[in-house]
């Protein structure tokens, strides 16, 4: 079982799970801020906008908190920029000298390994100098305050923040917090939005479709809990992908999902029928807060990604995976492993895409 609560109640198949099961459980489109971030402080809550904050006076980026908001010839940019540290044949980019003398803190209070270790390898290949945060350890599990932390980690001299936290709005609560001329990355918060993710994505699609206009993209599986599928629908929005599919179950779709532009699909095969690209998403069950799910055998069964299921979308489609990959739940590991898989390839251009929002967010750009 995916939760030990026990299954959803269905009508009779998976696909169809009960109403009153829905109204109970069937989460709202702006939970975790799915369109602004905010992020609970001491005294009177309030909802906070990141766009005035993300890009300078000279239309730079200073801070990469979100997606939203953000306009098409700065996602383009960082695209372009990215090509530059991109893997070309057999050469890649080892080691440029843009962020020597910088310092870049990766603090993550949710872990991860694969976001992590690409963030310090960007950062590397930069010259800057990474420090490691390990909350588990750190002054904030002994009482100290997020600002106390922050402000210690300043005066060590730190250039970037790089953060990763379990509740939506916390990289732009820090983000506020900072001094002027220290940046913050979102690594990824709560169910609100992982850009660098997203972007990375974008720079797979392109590389493979050339252009976003006239494509189909459906993203499969668990929307409801995914701060990449959200950070995602913004990116193809801006960039004129032509139609954004969000395929599942309804108990994985926020409520009023239609409000971001897309176009809704409870069948698989035909959310992905002739779709040119196919992102599956992971099950976040440690974000479920209720059985939403019989078994993964049984989400298998309908929303799993077969060889057979693939020939439904286009001849030339692209499969992707955000990772970490659950074979045999989200996807059969003969189309994981197969030729229209680019998973590993999203990997190698993360670092890519990574260097290049640390490098303009400091305000070094990539040399002619």
């Amino acid at each position: 079982m995916l939760n030990s609560s026990g299954p959803i109640h269905c009508d009779s198949r998976f696909a169809r799970p009960s109403p009153e099961h829905l109204d109970a459980h069937r989460p709202p489109l702006h939970r975790g801020a799915a369109a602004l971030s905010y992020f609970r402080i001491r005294g009177p809550s309030r909802v906070i906008s990141h766009d005035d904050i993300q890009v300078d006076d000279n239309g730079r980026l200073r801070h990469f908190l979100s997606i939203e908001h953000l306009p098409r010839e700065l996602l383009v940019e960082i695209l372009d920029h990215a090509e530059g540290f991109a893997v070309v044949g057999d050469r890649a980019v080892k080691k440029v000298p843009l962020l020597r003398g910088k310092t870049v803190v990766n603090l993550f209070f949710e872990p991860s390994t694969r976001t992590r270790t690409t963030f310090e390898l960007a950062a590397k290949r930069l010259s800057a100098d990474v420090l490691n945060l390990s909350i588990e350890a750190s002054a904030t599990r002994k009482g100290e305050s997020l600002a106390d932390t922050l402000s210690t980690l300043e005066a060590m001299q730190a250039d970037m923040f790089v953060v990763r936290h379990q509740d939506s709005g916390a990289p732009e609560f820090i983000a506020r917090q900072v001094a002027a001329g220290i940046s913050v990355i979102n690594a990824g918060d709560g169910s609100h939005a992982h850009p660098t993710q997203a972007m990375l994505d974008m720079f797979t699609i392109r590389r493979h479709k050339a252009r976003f206009e006239g494509l189909i993209v459906a993203i499969v599986g668990d929307i409801a809990h995914s701060r990449v599928a959200r950070s995602e629908i913004h990116a193809l929005k801006t960039l004129g992908v032509e139609q954004i599919r969000v395929v599942g179950p309804r108990t994985l779709l926020p409520a009023d999902v239609e409000q971001l532009g897309v176009k809704v699909f409870n069948s698989f095969d035909s959310g992905i029928d002739q779709a040119d690209v196919v992102i599956m998403l992971r099950l976040q069950q440690e974000r479920m807060q209720s059985a939403l799910l019989p078994s993964g055998h049984e989400y298998f069964h309908t929303y799993g990604l077969t060889p057979a299921r693939l020939k439904r979308a286009a001849r030339d489609a692209i499969v992707m995976h955000p990772g970490p990959i659950n074979r045999g739940i989200e996807i059969d590991s003969t189309v994981a492993d197969g030729p229209q898989s680019v998973i590993l390839q999203q990997v190698t251009h993360g670092i890519a895409v990574r260097m290049a929002v640390m490098s303009m967010t400091m305000g070094s750009h990539v040399p002619a």
